[in-house]
């Protein structure tokens, strides 16, 4: 498509010399803002990515990916619809669960809202997001009428570590002669967690099952079974299957899209608002290319005459542009896919750098829910923005070599 002679003159315009330097520095910034626009994009969009990525796995860890509830009334027959459940093809862990709201209070005083959730040994080591990350004590040790594992977050909080007490409040408590009176009951901390989500770190605790029951005055009863699946992405399957599965009993079936139906769309919207928003700077780059190229096009107005009366066609003045114009979005694009990739590689590192620097927290936890900044390279978007950025840096061009391609010589060389 560019011969020699073409790609050799496109070469030498792209080389200022003494007196085309204005030109030269308009190039360089048009192709600085091509790099940027193009890292800004990778990098945000990673971001994104890895936010979604880590909150949904801390979600999904400890959540599951189906929860089966009774259809208004607890699950009193739990475990024959657990063990209905784990003989489905695709479904990797199935156990029951009794979950609350509860006011917690530490020994030295204070308290905070949180959630009390009632779980098996079974059911606890199919949780890795808890069971991997236990920083005191053991899980092993959660039996019994009164132990309790907690977040990191409500371990700070409230002071406390392996061997501690604190108190769990019901509001809705016991019925007496003077009214109902909350029901307090104590636990001692047989283990701490930190999942690194600070939601669920400083909201979060365990107990075994039956004291949860017991707590919660829901003896020989469930509020959900939580279902783990080997494709989340795929499980609408495995509720036909559940639903298949439990033709005797009334049950509602929730999968974790509909769980987090709001948080998803928000994330959605604000991805492809981002993304919009953060291709006009693209755009803009595009556009002092074509300031650029329409300066160097007037520079070169005597060369161009001087080529076309030396037999240079129309069409090859076009490419020699179209060349000059794409070298500068192509070396744009390239740089910026580096920094950009370089960067989401080493992000945790360069935050921690810049947090050290200025003193300043980049990442509050308490805020981002998450304790470090992740960053997932998704390629097909990657691929996306490289495409976006080398079209319109080739319709950039387009117009100015347009312009050069129809150059007069006689005209050009007479105002000579």
């Amino acid at each position: 498509m560019f011969g020699s002679f073409e790609r050799k003159v496109a070469a030498r315009y792209l080389r200022a010399r003494r007196g085309e330097r204005f030109v030269s520095v308009i190039a360089i910034f048009s192709l600085v803002g091509i790099a940027l626009g193009v890292a800004t994009l990778i990098i945000v969009m990673s971001v994104m990515n890895g936010f979604r990525q880590e909150l949904l796995a801390q979600i999904l860890g400890l959540n599951g990916d189906i929860g089966v509830y009774g259809a208004g009334v607890p699950l009193t027959n739990y475990q024959d619809i657990t063990e209905r459940i784990r003989q489905i093809h695709g479904v990797t862990a199935a156990f029951p669960i009794v979950q609350d709201e509860v006011l917690m209070s530490g020994p030295q005083g204070g308290a905070t809202g949180g959630v009390a959730r009632g779980i098996t040994p079974e059911g606890l080591q199919s949780l890795p997001t808890v069971k991997n990350h236990v920083i005191a004590g053991s899980l092993a040790d959660l039996q019994g009428d009164n132990a309790i594992a907690i977040g990191s977050g409500l371990a700070r909080q409230f002071g406390v570590t392996v061997g501690s007490t604190i108190s769990l409040i019901l509001p809705q408590g016991k019925a007496t002669i003077i009214g109902t009176i909350p029901s307090v009951q104590s636990f001692h901390v047989v283990a701490v967690f930190q999942t690194g989500m600070q939601q669920y770190d400083s909201s979060f605790v365990f107990l075994p099952l039956a004291a949860a029951q017991t707590l919660f005055q829901q003896p020989h009863a469930a509020t959900q079974i939580q279902v783990f699946v080997q494709d989340p992405d795929h499980d609408a399957r495995i509720k036909r299957d559940i639903v298949a599965a439990l033709p005797d009993m009334p049950v509602n079936i929730q999968d974790w899209r509909q769980d987090n139906d709001s948080f998803l769309a928000a994330v959605t919207v604000e991805g492809n608002v981002m993304f919009l928003i953060l291709t006009l700077i693209i755009v803009v780059a595009a556009f002092n290319v074509i300031s650029s190229m329409i300066m160097m096009v007037k520079d070169k107005a005597r060369d161009i005459a001087i080529l076309r009366t030396m037999g240079a066609s129309s069409g090859a003045i076009l490419r020699i542009f179209l060349m000059c114009g794409a070298s500068v979005g192509v070396l744009g694009t390239v740089i910026g896919f580096g920094i950009g990739v370089v960067f989401c590689a080493n992000i945790e590192q360069i935050r921690e750098f810049v947090q050290r620097i200025t003193g300043t927290p980049l990442f509050d936890p308490t805020v981002y829910y998450l304790e470090s900044l992740p960053a997932k390279l998704d390629w097909h978007q990657v691929m996306a923005v490289l495409v976006l950025a080398f079209t319109l840096s080739i319709l950039a061009t387009l117009y100015p070599s347009w312009r050069a391609a129809r150059i007069d010589p006689i005209e050009a060389l007479r105002r000579e």
